[in-house]
């Protein structure tokens, strides 16, 4: 009872323990660059990773485009980008990037003409896509960064259930240990019948073919006698040499079966053990699945 109480309150610790989904902020604010105050929209992107994000950022804006963004003093700028999705002419971008605790703030500007920003009265519908666009490109860094978060649990679920099939793999080790052991047993134990059964005989010939080695004298038939007493007796050594094998093969094999039976609880309590991270593991990946789930429903 106490085990399985401990089981269900690492679960739910471990579940608590997933951080939730955070939401990706969007609102307008000024920007300073250089010395100037700009109007600009800032985004806060959660959980991702600064240099990558960063890297990210610099790739979008350059891509459909031969201009290049400069960066000096951490403030980055590119004249001539294009960004269909927020007007068809080329514009300028003047952005900031900065890793906080656990987020990435994005500050960025849009010049649309000289001197003239999106933030503009004039300007409200470019306003409202560049906060689309904004809001699409947080929204893909923090589903990427979380994919990395689900990948990486999915890596530690699949370490414990590499552990669990070695195990596994391990008790029929055993099991089979002991059945093949329990085998030799029984066959080496027949062939022990057949050697002292042979070895009685041969014990006995011995006995009586001495006794008949009493009663002649000197001679060939003698000689002939006692050669084939010798061969007797080097009958009798072989069984008694295999009586021994036998007997050691059983020694051997009773502690083949010894082991594994000292060995099998060991196994299965560490297979628990395993079990039991494996089902806590599996409910953290899925939170973390559920977590990427909601954030891709972010609109």
């Amino acid at each position: 009872m106490k085990t399985i109480l401990l089981f269900v309150f690492l679960i739910i610790v471990s579940i608590i323990s997933v951080e939730a989904q955070k939401p990706i902020g969007i609102s307008q604010d000024s920007l300073k660059f250089g010395k100037s105050i700009i109007p600009g929209l800032v985004v806060t992107i959660p959980e991702v990773n600064y240099e990558k994000t960063l890297k990210n950022w610099i790739k979008e804006l350059q891509s459909g485009t031969k201009s290049s963004v400069v960066t000096e003093n951490s403030e980055m700028s590119i004249f001539g980008a294009r960004l269909k999705d927020i007007t068809s002419t080329p514009l300028n971008i003047y952005s900031t990037m900065k890793n906080e605790d656990t987020l990435v703030r994005l500050s960025v500007s849009f010049e649309l003409k000289k001197d003239q920003y999106l933030g503009d009265e004039a300007f409200q519908s470019e306003l409202s896509k560049a906060k689309l666009y904004l809001s699409d490109f947080a929204k893909d860094q923090y589903i990427d960064a979380v994919k990395g978060q689900v990948k990486d649990e999915e890596d530690k679920l699949s370490k414990i259930e590499k552990e669990i099939e070695s195990l596994k793999r391990e008790e029929a080790r055993l099991e089979k240990s002991i059945l093949k052991s329990r085998e030799e047993i029984i066959l080496e134990k027949d062939k022990i019948i057949v050697y002292n059964n042979n070895l009685a005989s041969v014990s006995a010939s011995i006995i009586e073919q001495n006794n008949q080695l009493l009663t002649m004298e000197s001679g060939t038939q003698r000689e002939e006698k006692e050669k084939y007493i010798k061969g007797l007796e080097k009958d009798k050594k072989s069984i008694l040499k295999s009586i021994s094998s036998s007997e050691d093969k059983i020694n051997d094999a009773n502690k083949t079966i010894d082991n594994a039976n000292r060995e099998l609880p060991n196994n299965n309590l560490a297979k628990q053990n395993f079990q039991s991270q494996y089902d806590i593991q599996q409910a953290v990946v899925g939170q973390f699945n559920d977590k990427l789930e909601k954030i891709k429903a972010y609109k």
